[in-house]
């Protein structure tokens, strides 16, 4: 069973029982990252299947009522809205941070858990809420984590191109937070007002050794990097994109040999454990090419929403605490929330954080530069 519904169509109140509903978002048109969305809702299709193959919630089936956000924070608010009218149980999903936010924004005022699955934002919320919780790593530590990798190989001089976006710029302050006690500099080129060349001119101008891509794919990205590549004064510059455009299989067909090399970073552990690769090979024939940690973030927070609502009842008998209790094997390593300082959500700390590549020789390939964070189980 897929466990997906895409539109409600008119039920009669006992069959409305008969299930219990989980709302899934996640960006599956432009302007979203539609490839990340399609990732993010086939491991949340897996996993319901699955949930309904071993009985569904205590005997009644599992239904995703799926929301296409298209990275609109106001059409996810809505759709939230929508969503707690039609009496779903959780909320699931959702990739871009910023439309994330707004999400959990309307999730904490009408009391309906919702557990983020991709966004990293720390700010998740503006207050602290106990109705939301997060499976990937907050940007500061995953951030701090990239900041690291450049800082060994010897980097202190740093170009960053950039888009306006909440986002991004929490991303710069803190790379800037990081490295400056390092000896480390942060220049920012704003990319409303910049061209690849003025990239390039920045780049050579300030001696920098990196370049990061805080831009959205396939353009700006995909011209500046073409432009870096084939600047003469930039032999040798390290490009960057630490929030993993390259992770997925748009990039290499954008950019062939000229997308490999650019470090990112991609939440799995360093060897996955059985789950992982028993669920990794699942996604695989579902997506027909090889899930993006993506795709593991959505089968894990289907997967705990199933077993929260097994141990706390399927019709709301929810509580602010109910997060506290969670202990879930997950395919990345064991689930359970904490609350983590200056973190307003449950957090799992932490996702494993991998600084990862696309291997020159063979684009297709991924290589681990850099590791910190748990190994699956």
């Amino acid at each position: 069973m897929s466990g997906m519904v895409n539109e409600v169509r008119p039920q009669g109140r006992d069959e409305l029982n008969a299930c219990v509903r989980i709302g899934a978002l996640a960006p599956l048109t432009r302007p979203g990252w539609q490839e990340a969305g399609r990732h993010l809702l086939a491991g949340m299709e897996l996993a319901a299947g699955e949930v309904n193959d071993a009985g569904g919630i205590e005997g009644r089936p599992l239904e995703l009522v799926v929301r296409d956000t298209a990275a609109d924070p106001h059409r996810a608010a809505a759709a939230v809205d929508e969503l707690a009218r039609l009496g779903v149980a959780a909320l699931a999903g959702e990739y871009h941070s910023v439309v994330a936010r707004a999400a959990a924004t309307r999730a904490d005022a009408l009391g309906l858990p919702f557990l983020c699955a991709s966004a990293v934002l720390d700010a998740l919320t503006e207050q602290p809420t106990p109705w939301v919780a997060r499976l990937a790593p907050a940007q500061s530590h995953g951030w701090r984590v990239y900041a690291d990798f450049l800082l060994a190989a010897g980097h202190r001089r740093i170009v960053v191109a950039a888009e306006p976006s909440v986002y991004w710029a929490s991303g710069i302050r803190i790379l800037r937070d990081h490295l400056a006690p390092r000896g480390g500099t942060v220049t920012e080129v704003d990319m409303r007002g910049a061209t690849p060349a003025t990239v390039c001119d920045t780049l050579a101008d300030r001696h920098a050794t990196v370049l990061l891509l805080l831009v959205g794919h396939p353009e700006p990205a995909v011209s500046i990097v073409r432009s870096v590549r084939r600047d003469r004064r930039l032999a040798g510059t390290l490009i960057g994109a630490p929030a993993g455009q390259p992770e997925f299989a748009a990039w290499e067909e954008s950019l062939g040999e000229d997308g490999a090399g650019i470090p990112f970073l991609r939440y799995l552990p360093e060897r996955l454990g059985p789950l992982g690769a028993r669920v990794g090979t699942a996604l695989r024939e579902r997506l027909d090419q090889a899930p993006s940690f993506v795709a593991f973030e959505g089968y894990d927070t289907v997967t705990v929403l199933a077993e929260v609502l097994r141990a706390h009842g399927a019709d709301r008998a929810w509580t602010p605490e109910s997060w506290a209790g969670v202990s879930v094997d997950g395919t990345r390593g064991r689930i359970d929330f904490s609350r983590v300082p200056d973190i307003g959500v449950w957090q799992w700390a932490w996702a494993p954080v991998q600084v990862v590549d696309r291997d020159p020789a063979r684009p297709g390939r991924f290589r681990v530069l850099r590791t910190a964070g748990a190994t699956a189980p």
